[in-house]
């Protein structure tokens, strides 16, 4: 399924293509800020959904829907808009919308409105497509990873966000790779690329794009039905992983600490260390929903072993993460012997620590490399915060 969205909001943008991906999982998304590049798009190649602003700085957004129904008269098209006059209204509804949304919109009620408007057959693929073939669309659509977000709290936090600051935002997410990764995506946007430097750390991300789109984000994950995995196998899978990615995530900034650098960076990669694998498990639940069938143990093992890693290096480049930030995610994996890289090799390190390899040889090895003392890796008194 391919989506177009026309918004020149950058911010608004990002936040309506995370509720789309919700509420149409792998779908294909392309974002436009003007109106020109998204009538090339269309008459390129159509949408299956179009979501159109109506002011624009090269036009109005009524023109690419007058455009989409001179060809596509059955396509889904929703207006967003901050126009809410009877005009207005009446004038969108005449080209034959589906629907018009008011900015500033409530993101549970755009994603019902999405589900409604596109029909399940349409959203899942009507179950086409081998595995393999699915996981290679995943790696250029829009995937988000499964995660445990409530609901219920994300509206909670809302109702008192006037009291709420990037900090205790960032502890209250610290262990949810998904929207941490999400944060750090919009935040890297090209928008806020100005300064030349990049956000590294869920804190700094909120701190860029603010507490009320950092809650819209959350919201619009919290909504990804598809993101918590109904497969009792999966889920238990994607599980350990997460438990995985924060244990490596705080034994980085433990280390990070003992060689006196900042903890933060070091705790963000380690707790996206296993976006691959969480990548591959959403895959895997879309095909189980799809076909009407579990999948084995050993299934299941020999998706992530194939996928992991080619999600994983598609998806961090997708989520606009800093290059450095990368490395230090991939450090966790392979790290060359000839590499001195202090940050890496701390990365290295506590992935060996994490996985209980502290006897290692190579363990032992980096250890010394990095000037600490192997007792002191056996307890660690202070946590890292995100």
């Amino acid at each position: 399924m391919y989506v177009l969205i026309l918004d020149d909001d950058e911010l608004m943008g990002d936040l309506l293509e995370t509720v789309v991906a919700s509420a149409c999982p792998g779908a294909r998304i392309q974002v436009f800020a003007q109106l020109q590049p998204a009538l090339l798009s269309w008459e390129k190649q159509p949408a299956d959904l179009v979501i159109a602003d109506w002011n624009l700085p090269d036009g109005s957004g009524l023109d690419l829907v007058r455009s989409v129904r001179k060809t596509g008269g059955d396509i889904p098209v929703l207006m967003i808009s901050g126009r809410t006059d009877r005009d207005s209204i009446l004038a969108a509804a005449h080209l034959g919308i589906n629907g018009y949304v008011s900015k500033p919109f409530q993101v549970d009620v755009l994603h019902q409105k999405l589900t409604e408007l596109v029909s399940a057959s349409t959203i899942h693929g009507k179950g086409s497509g081998t595995l393999d073939e699915k996981m290679e669309a995943a790696c250029n659509s829009a995937i988000q990873l499964p995660g445990q977000i409530d609901t219920a709290e994300v509206l909670s936090l809302m109702e008192k966000r006037d009291e709420l600051d990037a900090i205790a935002l960032a502890q209250q997410w610290k262990r949810e790779p998904g929207l941490s990764a999400k944060l750090l995506d919009v935040a890297n946007s090209a928008s806020f690329r100005r300064s030349g430097t990049s956000v590294k750390t869920p804190r700094e991300a909120i701190s860029v794009i603010g507490v009320w789109m950092a809650l819209n984000q959350a919201l619009a994950l919290s909504l990804d039905i598809a993101g918590k995995l109904s497969c009792p196998r999966l889920a238990e899978r994607a599980r350990l992983e997460q438990e995985q990615a924060v244990r490596v995530a705080e034994s980085a900034g433990a280390l990070a600490r003992k060689v006196g650098d900042n903890p933060a960076v070091y705790y963000t990669a380690g707790l996206l260390s296993r976006a691959g694998e969480l990548a591959a498990l959403k895959v895997l639940q879309n095909h189980c929903d799809q076909i009407g069938e579990l999948l084995e143990v050993e299934q299941i093992d020999s998706a992530i072993t194939c996928w992991a890693e080619k999600l994983g290096n598609q998806i961090k480049v997708q989520w606009r993460l800093p290059l450095d930030l990368r490395e230090l995610i991939g450090a966790v994996y392979v790290l060359s012997r000839t590499n001195v890289s202090r940050s890496k090799l701390v990365m290295r390190t506590a992935a060996l620590l994490a996985a209980e390899q502290a006897e290692s040889p190579e363990c032992r090895t980096l250890l010394r490399r990095l000037g600490i003392e192997h007792k002191d890796t056996e307890k660690s008194d202070a946590r890292p915060q995100p």
